[in-house]
């Protein structure tokens, strides 16, 4: 993993402080923005993202190459991942609000289809795992590929950690959650497709929940894609999370003010920290006396009391 330049000092500061904590709501939310290569579209994205007020916002087809680390001129930290051939297509990115870098603890650009961020908390640490997926007319085999380059990364991460898969998945999960009850719920959108029972059986088998469909929404506030014409819409851009921490996934939603010029509107995630109690009652040792024990008549009636109740 990649840590990046940070001085000591820095490094310290990651370590006394946490973004998750169980008092605090962090926004995080994935748009696929088309393209930021060109002029003055990071901008605008960033624009967005202080609009709604979001910590973390992932970002599919950047289509910027190799990877990298930056600061925009409004103090925000962009982390990237692209093809290294050159060519500017595909591409991730995840952006951190400014101030949030002092949790960065560390991210890895894995390929052009995915990345990973993770960021320190208070009880449990949180890792990102943004995604670019091939769509649903792809090859085989870089579905394939792509589903097998997840899996390898979720398995090197904490089982502990909150874990956040996100990202233009390109599936459609549909309404009907009869063969998938466990990793959605019943308010997606549409018909599933190929692509989408991949990600629902993806899902059941490393128990994660598509956050999507678990939330009583009008569909405006839950399809993410828009033909040209305006009369096609799906759900293909998802916010999943570990199930373990289903609890703490206080709602997702989609934020159709969000203007980037893409066909994909933005979908946003409010998650605070719910932790089990799992103190239970404490008990409390009775103390002995051991002045008393040193007394000769004490000591016998004990020796008699213990041998009454064997």
């Amino acid at each position: 993993m990649t840590v990046g330049s940070q001085s000591h000092q820095e490094a310290t500061c990651m370590i006394r402080e946490a973004l998750n904590t169980a008092k605090t709501k962090v926004r995080i939310g994935c748009l696929n923005v088309r393209t930021m290569y060109a002029a003055g579209k990071l901008a605008q994205v960033t624009a967005e993202m202080r609009k709604y007020n979001l910590h973390v916002l992932g970002v599919s087809e950047s289509r910027w190459v190799n990877s990298g680390r930056m600061r925009t001129t409004t103090g925000e930290t962009l982390l990237y991942s692209g093809r290294e051939d050159g060519q500017h297509h595909e591409g991730v990115a995840v952006i951190l609000k400014k101030g949030v870098e002092k949790f960065l603890m560390e991210w890895k650009p894995v390929s052009s289809r995915l990345m990973l961020v993770r960021l320190r908390g208070k009880q449990v640490n949180t890792t990102v795992f943004q995604c670019y997926a091939p769509t649903n007319d792809a090859d085989e085999e870089d579905k394939d590929a792509f589903y097998e380059q997840l899996q390898r990364e979720l398995d090197n991460t904490p089982d502990h950690d909150i874990k956040i898969i996100m990202g233009d998945m390109n599936a459609k999960v549909g309404a009907d959650n009869e063969l998938y009850n466990s990793a959605m719920g019943h308010h997606g959108c549409g018909i599933m497709n190929e692509n989408g029972h991949r990600l629902a059986e993806f899902c059941t088998t490393n128990n994660y929940v598509i956050g999507g469909t678990l939330f009583p929404h009008r569909d405006i506030h839950k399809l993410t894609w828009h033909s040209p014409n305006v009369r096609d819409q799906n759900q293909i851009d998802h916010i999943m999370i570990n199930g373990k921490w289903r609890r703490s996934l206080l709602d997702v939603r989609v934020k159709r003010g969000a203007d980037v010029g893409s066909d994909h509107h933005l979908v946003t995630a409010s998650i605070k920290l719910k932790l089990r109690n799992t103190q239970g009652k404490l008990t409390t040792r009775k103390r002995l006396d051991v002045d008393k024990l040193r007394d000769i008549k004490t000591r016998h009636h004990i020796t008699l009391q213990h041998h009454t109740q064997k």
